[in-house]
């Protein structure tokens, strides 16, 4: 089991899939998710790409330390990770929380990019969203996870694809189990302890970047992920119609089409950004 260790001791659980040679693409997960929910994607991408997925501090097999957890913190870890490869740069896939984290990551660490993929995420929690994550925390405490999973699942699966893919989505999907209460809580209080300063530093940005929603995605609406191309220099916006905020796996092989075309193109220019750089 391949493990790297991140700046506090905190040993983080990753898997590599595809060429060794190959490009690396990174794939960092959502809220509670474990590395599992990119399966489609790594199965799509390792063809053309070595790609990397990691569990999160305080998700899957990677250490679930107590106390509390930060973007940056999390961001560190994906860093860890690649130093435990010997990668000097990759293109870099965040989902939900993940594209937080990769937000954090592309200003903390710009060096270690070659591209960014942000998808159904957001760089600032409205007043309800924050509402709803809190309340997700204290269900989790007092409930559990598996209590969490069934209220929260109309938040990020749209209708349709909720009755044709439950089993499928309570192996892939956008909130796993394998995560106790109080990592999940830490998770939630480092989203919402974030906010202002992702938005301050987005315009920094500088490598390709591609921002993806779906149009009906209730919990990053389609407005956030305007926002987020709207401030980082040079962004590309798709909107996948009839996805929710599940649409890694709801939406499989659109969504792999539009980020393996991207990828191809900012792989095409990384010799000559990297010059740049």
């Amino acid at each position: 089991m391949a493990m790297a260790r991140a700046n506090d001791g905190t040993r983080l659980h990753f898997q590599v899939l595809g060429r060794r040679g190959a490009p690396p693409v990174l794939l960092i997960a959502g809220l509670g998710q474990e590395l599992t929910g990119w399966t489609l994607q790594r199965l799509a991408f390792a063809s053309r790409y070595c790609t990397i997925a990691l569990d999160n501090r305080g998700v899957g097999r990677s250490d679930k330390p107590a106390g509390d957890y930060s973007l940056l913190d999390m961001a560190d870890d994906a860093v860890a990770v690649l130093d435990a490869l010997s990668i000097d740069s990759a293109h870099v896939v965040g989902l939900s929380m993940g594209g937080a984290i990769s937000q954090v990551l592309a200003v903390r660490h710009p060096a270690r990019l070659r591209s960014l993929t942000l998808v159904c995420t957001a760089c600032r929690n409205h007043p309800w969203r924050r509402e709803l994550l809190e309340e997700w925390a204290e269900t989790a405490r007092r409930r559990g996870m598996r209590a969490l999973s069934n209220d929260a699942m109309r938040w990020l699966v749209g209708p349709r694809s909720l009755r044709r893919f439950a089993p499928a989505l309570g192996l892939f999907g956008p909130l796993a189990l394998q995560c106790p209460p109080h990592a999940f809580a830490a998770q939630v209080n480092a989203i919402l302890a974030a906010d202002e300063g992702l938005v301050r530093d987005l315009s920094t940005i500088a490598v390709p970047t591609l921002v993806v929603a779906g149009n009906q995605d209730i919990l990053t609406p389609r407005g956030d992920a305007e926002e987020l191309a709207d401030r980082i220099p040079g962004a590309e916006l798709v909107i996948i119609s009839g996805a929710a905020h599940g649409l890694t796996v709801e939406h499989a092989s659109t969504f792999n089409r539009i980020v393996l075309e991207f990828l191809g193109r900012s792989e095409r220019a990384w010799p000559t950004l990297r010059t740049v750089a």
